[in-house]
């Protein structure tokens, strides 16, 4: 009793509504699927290569070239009037290439000469003969001479290499490339055309808080009446138990006790076996009578089950709040497609896409002539490439041969004919390095003057923004060039600007300033969506407390008992009473000493008559004493329970009723603020789904769907493809070619001197009979002039 007692203290002190959200669920955070992460442009980047110390120097002679900065006039008057554009003017920006013009045509020129001339010699005897005179210093020169033929090989050899590696990567490349200008113009018209497909996903993905609300509406009801159940069970528990145990007072001390004090009082005052000072307790027996009226047990177990039945009953009360909401979710989702429907974004990015498509559709036919020409260079290249390595092979298989015949020759003039061999091979190298070098320095000039403008005119000044610039110059594109109103971009911004903001990651809308015409946020504030949907959870009440306890017949059955004067009795001098005996002789006694006296009595009659009396007295100690003893035995249990019961009987009995109307009292109460307290809950946490949906919304219309980065990707992959991957093995091929043209020089020089030291020297004479290797033939005279 004393601890139900503090549980319901505890109870009234500790009101509900001050309690926190019980309602089940996790309420966490949505999970939204990225619908678009297909329509993206992959970022390209320059790949380091071992071959970037090659790319670098490439890099340094083209600026020593070509140092002029972006021709901006000339430009200008060449894209508005190319008619105005004057010879002299391309001449002066390109002084650098002219000059190098000018040593391709005097190499082209001077090297096929100096062949033609070279074979005029040989026919006459004078080129790639023998030695005169055999000298002490011929070794030496001759090891000079390996020695310079084997560098210059050597190093024709690393730049042929350096050459097809580079042709062969201009190749892939190329490909690569050809390939992904269409692809990625595709790929942005895709991503373009794909924006209200994409704003259509992004409104379908209402879906995932959709449901999520649905099955937090399907458990709201319960839970709202098991938080109602679980706050308030232990006052209402308490309450129960308390009044349990009023009732159960009642019920022992008036139907045992009071019942069995009084059978035992009229028992002794009808035997009058003693006289006993028992006080009178007739005022408190008039006043019990009839008690308990109630069936206290049967209230107690229908408040109980009232009580637990609240759970069930908010399932039913809220039954028709919950349909409403589901329909109102319906609405919502209609709400919710006019983001779709009112998006204009594909009014703005329709001129876009048709740019986009006309580049696609154009582009392909000077693709595939880029694409066979590029093949042309690289059958060109690999056929000129293999012909330096025949070169190079007859280099040095001539070294071989000369080297060994010298080492076998025993004379200086003696005829060997490995020497002669080695000595005819190095002059069919010469003699392709004449034929061929023409061919190879025309090559190397028609790449070096593509890729050298590429590298200066457009890769230098793309790097330092210089292009950028000089399109967003008003005037310098003509009309039908004007990218700013092609690409619909809006009028105070202009390329770069653009270019900035897209690469950030901006939305098309904020490069279009599209929220002059559409305020997304204004489209996005929850409570367009929520409004009603609040309101409804809001405007609901219904009552889920009403519990009867005690009903008034056993209000009034407590009250009688409190003012019967239970409390009033003087239970001490019954307890002192009740240790004396039912009657004070010993009646067992008594009759045995009549049964001894009968049987010594002579007189029949007086032994008859002694009989009949301790019969009598067996009879009444069997029947009546006993059952007095019995009765007084219980009497004093009830007394003494009586007598513990009995102290601020009153008192309690009016706590219990006080508390008991206090109780039923606050259940609809405070069942009505923890109602309002869980719906209230419920629906923060709804709105927050809401919350993180029109947020994740706003994000992805402008990073995702709507973003124009894609369009600042494909520009700077176009730059990754055309500047570093094609145009720095492009200029490394034609640099690497041209060192290999150029090192023919020394090369056809060093190997022509060789070949006199494979050969027998004049002075030595020989079988041959040769009148080239006859020292001693005197020619004769035919004609003498004074």
């Amino acid at each position: 009793m004393r601890a139900a007692g503090l549980l319901l203290a505890w109870a009234l002190l500790h009101p509900a509504g001050t309690q926190q959200c019980h309602l089940p669920g996790p309420g966490g955070i949505l999970r939204f699927t990225d619908t678009h992460a297909e329509i993206r442009v992959p970022a390209l980047h320059r790949v380091p290569s071992a071959l970037d110390p090659l790319y670098g120097l490439v890099r340094r002679c083209l600026d020593l070239i070509q140092q002029n900065p972006l021709p901006t006039e000339l430009l200008r008057a060449a894209l508005n009037d190319p008619s105005s554009v004057r010879t002299s003017q391309v001449v002066q920006y390109e002084l650098g290439y002219v000059v190098c013009a000018a040593v391709a045509l005097l190499f082209t020129v001077a090297v096929p000469v100096a062949g033609m001339c070279c074979c005029y010699c040989r026919s006459r005897r004078r080129c790639g003969g023998r030695l005169r005179v055999h000298q002490r210093s011929l070794g030496c020169r001759r090891r000079c001479l390996l020695a310079c033929l084997s560098l210059t090989s050597l190093v024709i050899l690393t730049s042929v290499t350096c050459a097809l590696v580079t042709s062969q990567r201009v190749k892939g490349q190329m490909e690569l490339g050809l390939g992904v200008v269409p692809a990625t113009l595709h790929t942005l018209g895709q991503h373009i055309a794909n924006v209200p497909q994409g704003v259509q996903m992004v409104v379908d993905q209402f879906e995932v808080p959709r449901q999520q609300i649905i099955s937090d509406l399907g458990g709201l009801s319960r839970g709202v009446g098991l938080s109602i159940h679980t706050q308030l069970r232990a006052m209402t528990y308490a309450a129960l138990l308390d009044l349990q145990d009023r009732a159960a007072g009642l019920s022992r001390g008036v139907g045992l006790s009071i019942h069995t004090q009084l059978r035992a009082m009229t028992y002794a005052a009808l035997l009058d076996l003693q006289d006993r000072a028992v006080p009178s307790v007739e005022k408190v027996l008039k006043a019990l009578a009839g008690l308990p009226r109630s069936d206290f047990a049967e209230m107690i177990r229908q408040g109980n089950g009232t009580f637990n039945s609240i759970p069930e009953l908010a399932v039913e009360r809220m039954a028709q709040v919950i349909q409403d909401l589901r329909e109102e979710m319906a609405r919502v989702t209609e709400k919710v497609q006019s983001i779709a429907d009112g998006f204009p974004l594909p009014d703005y990015t329709g001129p876009i896409s048709d740019v986009l498509v006309k580049a696609e559709d154009r582009s392909q036919p000077y693709l595939r002539e880029v694409e066979r020409f590029e093949q042309y260079r690289w059958i060109a290249g690999t056929v000129l490439c293999s012909i330096i390595l025949l070169i190079l092979a007859c280099n040095v298989t001539g070294m071989a041969l000369g080297t060994y015949g010298l080492s076998k020759r025993e004379d200086p003039g003696d005829y060997e004919c490995r020497g002669e061999a080695g000595a005819k091979f190095l002059l069919v190298g010469v003699g392709l390095a004449f034929l061929f070098s023409w061919l190879l320095i025309l090559l190397v000039f028609a790449t070096f003057l593509v890729g050298g403008n590429i590298q200066t005119l457009v890769c230098r000044n793309w790097v330092n923004q210089e292009i950028f610039k000089f399109i967003d110059t008003p005037g310098n594109l003509p009309p039908s060039m004007n990218l700013t109103r092609q690409l619909n971009i809006r009028r105070d911004s202009n390329l770069s600007t653009t270019y900035r903001e897209c690469k950030s990651g901006a939305g098309l809308w904020e490069v279009l300033q599209l929220d002059r015409s559409y305020d997304l946020d204004e489209h996005l504030k929850s409570p367009k969506y929520t409004a009603d949907f609040q309101k409804l959870l809001g405007d609901f009440t219904t009552r889920l407390g009403d519990v009867r306890l005690l009903r008034s017949e056993g209000r009034q059955d407590l009250e009688t008992f409190a003012r019967s004067g239970v409390d009033e009795v003087d239970y001490g001098r019954f307890q002192e009473e009740m240790k004396n005996p039912v009657v004070q002789t010993s009646l067992p006694g008594l009759a045995r000493s009549l049964e001894g006296l009968q049987k010594m009595q002579r007189n029949g009659t007086v032994a008859g008559r002694l009989a009949a009396e301790a019969r009598a007295l067996w009879q009444m100690q069997n029947s009546t004493v006993q059952s007095q003893e019995a009765l007084v035995a219980k009497l004093g249990e009830s007394v003494q329970f009586l007598s513990r019961l009995a102290p601020r009987l009153q008192e309690r009995v009016k706590t219990t009723l006080a508390t008991t109307a206090s109780v039923e009292a606050r259940l609809p109460v405070q069942a009505q603020q923890i109602l309002r307290q869980e719906i209230g809950c419920f629906t923060r946490r709804e709105l927050r789904y809401f919350s993180q949906y029109l947020s994740w919304v706003g994000q992805t219309l402008r990073e995702d769907v709507a973003s124009c980065q894609p369009l600042a990707t494909a520009l700077d992959n176009g730059g990754v493809i055309l500047c570093d991957r094609i145009a720095e093995p492009w200029n490394a091929f034609w640099f690497s070619l041209g060192c290999c043209t150029f090192f023919l020089i020394p090369n056809i020089i060093f190997a022509i001197r060789l070949t006199k030291h494979f050969r027998p020297i004049r002075n030595r004479l020989i079988s041959t009979g040769s009148e080239e290797t006859c020292p001693f033939h005197i020619p004769r005279v035919t004609a003498l002039k004074l």
